[in-house]
């Protein structure tokens, strides 16, 4: 495992030795009390909402989209561009009341056509929007009068409320739509009806966002009215840790994300400065196994890969007991996590051993990994670079050294870029994928990492069709009561058929000085919420 503690103590422990107290971007914000600068683990591949796929671009992203609805953090839905909402009875038809004083940032008006033209082009193959993941079920969209949108299902939905709350469908302008693929770059062509909009792009260096000052219809849980407090923002894309840490300790900026284990101690408790951890709702960081090619279509395998470590152990030591391991691809603190599974699986390596014998694996190369017929018993996993964060990274070479140690199996490490991945989906030949998603509700999550026709097994043939039956029955199933157990069951059986190896359950930490005021997370996210409700100054 390599050092977690690059450049931050060099850097940093002289000023903290001196007594510095934090300046330059703290002190410049508390005089003019209207700019923050922040620092970011990872720049944007694309700052559209409906195409981009990287969980960190939608803490930018969320500053100048709004949308329909918003939700709270007891995971119940409020008000936001909708003013109320009813659903029909068969659960076929949703009909929201929209605001009436709401308008894009270059001053046209945000009315039910609008909404429908942002529906209607995310769902529309022909923009390979990823939001479209989001109205799988989506009809159409019809708008009786301006201030009423009403929306039609192929079927019922049980996670659209959900959805309608995500970043990922909130409003860029009818005009705006029209710009398409270029929408990913940070321009003025993205208009939303946010409380920032976006007003300079330097690439590989920094963001940034100014006041929008007609701003007046914030979520239905917002402490404030009005425009943002704040005139400008600046996102600075500083990916190592070392140069975060010491970017905040020095004053360069005025708060981080992704603070790392060793670094927290120069921040939580530390006078001049905050430290703020968020819930852990979405989807635990986990391995996803392709099932159904190469060795990982053996169940022993699978299970021999989940099993052969100490991931208790594996998650202490990398992240120093910040985050604990995971057991379900559903985080701890959502709802519909199935507490169940804590204790069922995972550092059994004499069982793992077994397993792989029985699979046939019983050979041993110079290296000391396992051989069948001459071939190496390898499990690739693909990382794509931009979403490489948290350490994340160090986590699976620390889950390589033990697999390797207590079972001979070589999983393999390949980070690659965005588009090789895109290319192995479109193809169904992805060995293992790691990741997370953002979207709270339970049952989205498991469709989109386990369903036939979605993110990861989209193009994948030989599916799960009992568990892909489940995951439909589901998301069609809109009394919680009923719902909750099926979720539960698709996890059990997901973990137990090894699908999926549950690493740990990651959440967001905050870094600021202390006069930056009204930090916080967006409940659909768990990530740093908009800047919205942020001052600075004493």
């Amino acid at each position: 495992m390599r050092d977690l503690r690059p450049l931050a103590t060099v850097l940093i422990a002289p000023l903290l030795l001196a007594g510095c107290a934090p300046s330059g971007a703290g002190s410049r914000t508390s005089a003019s009390g209207s700019s923050l600068t922040w620092g970011v683990t990872t720049e944007p591949q694309c700052f559209d909402p409906h195409r981009s796929t990287q969980q960190n671009a939608f803490i930018i992203i969320r500053n100048y989209v709004d949308s329909l609805i918003s939700k709270k953090p007891d995971g119940t839905f409020a008000p936001w561009l909708a003013t109320r909402w009813k659903v029909s009875k068969g659960g076929t038809v949703y009909t929201f009341r929209l605001r009436d004083d709401v308008t894009f940032s270059d001053g046209t008006r945000f009315d039910a056509k609008a909404a429908k033209a942002n529906f209607d082009y995310v769902a529309d193959p022909a923009n390979a929007a990823d939001a479209a993941s989001l109205l799988v079920n989506y009809k159409r969209s019809t708008t009786p009068d301006p201030r009423t949108l009403r929306i039609e299902l192929k079927k019922p939905d049980s996670s659209l409320l959900e959805s309608f709350s995500s970043v990922k469908l909130g409003f860029l302008s009818p005009a705006s739509l029209k710009k398409g693929d270029t929408l990913c770059d940070a321009s003025r062509s993205l208009v939303g009806t946010g409380p920032f909009t976006v007003d300079g792009y330097t690439r590989g260096q920094s963001v940034r966002l100014a006041k929008n000052p007609r701003y007046d219809w914030p979520p239905g849980y917002s402490g404030h009215r009005g425009p943002a407090y704040l005139d400008t923002v600046t996102y600075r894309f500083l990916p190592e840790y070392s140069t975060r840490a010491g970017a905040l300790s020095s004053g360069q900026v005025d708060a981080i994300e992704g603070v790392q284990p060793l670094d927290v101690p120069l921040f939580k408790g530390v006078k001049g400065f905050q430290y703020l951890t968020g819930p852990s709702r979405q989807t635990s960081f986990t391995l996803n196994v392709n099932y159904t090619r190469g060795p990982g279509a053996d169940i022993r395998v699978r299970r021999a890969l989940r099993d052969g470590a100490d991931l208790d152990a594996v998650v202490k030591a990398v992240y120093r007991g910040t985050v604990s391991r995971a057991w379900s691809n559903i985080g701890p603190d959502n709802s519909d996590y199935d507490a169940s599974l804590k204790g069922s699986w995972g550092n059994e390596p004499e069982k793992a051993n077994r397993l792989l014998d029985e699979a046939g694996w019983t050979g041993r190369d110079g290296d000391g990994y396992r051989t069948k017929h001459g071939k190496r018993l390898t499990l690739e996993v693909g990382y794509p670079q931009p979403y490489v964060r948290d350490n994340r990274d160090v986590l699976i070479e620390a889950l390589q050294a033990e697999l390797r140690q207590n079972i001979g199996l070589d999983l393999d490490l390949k980070v690659n870029t965005a588009g090789e991945f895109t290319d192995q989906k479109a193809h169904g030949n992805w060995t293992i994928y790691p990741n997370t998603l953002n979207p709270l509700d339970a049952g989205m999550e498991l469709r989109q990492v386990l369903g036939s026709t979605e993110f990861l097994y989209g193009n994948v043939r030989g599916y799960d069709r009992k568990l892909d039956a489940m995951i439909n029955r589901a998301l069609a199933t809109t009394d919680l009561d009923q719902r909750r157990p099926l979720l539960a069951r698709i996890q059990r059986r997901a973990v137990d058929r090894a699908y999926i190896v549950p690493l740990f359950a990651p959440h967001y930490q905050i870094a600021a000085t202390d006069e930056v005021h009204g930090l916080g997370f967006e409940t659909q996210l768990d990530s740093p919420a908009n800047n919205y409700a942020i001052r600075v100054g004493r």
